[in-house]
């Protein structure tokens, strides 16, 4: 495959990825159902199992180390963040008000993320300031 099919492939992953964490958080704060069915939870996987495996690609496209260019080592730490909001904010059993600044905080980190990947600066949006 190409780099710019990889590319589009990976930026359709973190598209639905993100939308698929913003519905889930929001019905699962409206305690709707379907959150905890198994759908809701084997798609993600699979969503972003495509997204992880595609971003490895182009880092051997591209022949890069992620920890030498500053922006992308940005954006690994910014995933490990997203990812432990994200859990924190899916979690039946937290309290509700923990759950949605968690959702809240994952969305911003992950919003942060993406502008990381556009400015190519480790401060992402921040750096617009």
């Amino acid at each position: 495959m190409d780099y710019l099919a990889i590319r589009s492939f990976h930026e359709t992953a973190v598209a639905l990825s993100v939308t698929g964490f913003f519905v889930r958080g929001a019905a699962g704060l409206c305690d709707a159902r379907w959150v905890q069915g198994r759908a809701a939870k084997i798609v993600p996987q699979v969503v972003d199992t495509a997204l992880l495996t595609s971003a490895l690609m182009l880092l051997t496209i591209l022949h890069v180390n992620p920890f030498a260019l500053p922006w992308l080592a940005a954006k690994l730490s910014g995933l490990v963040v997203y990812v432990g909001l994200g859990a924190v904010a899916l979690r039946p059993g937290v309290r509700k008000p923990v759950r949605a600044g968690a959702w809240v905080a994952a969305l911003t980190t992950v919003g942060w993320i993406i502008s990381v990947a556009f400015t190519k600066s480790p401060l992402g949006f921040l750096s617009l300031l």
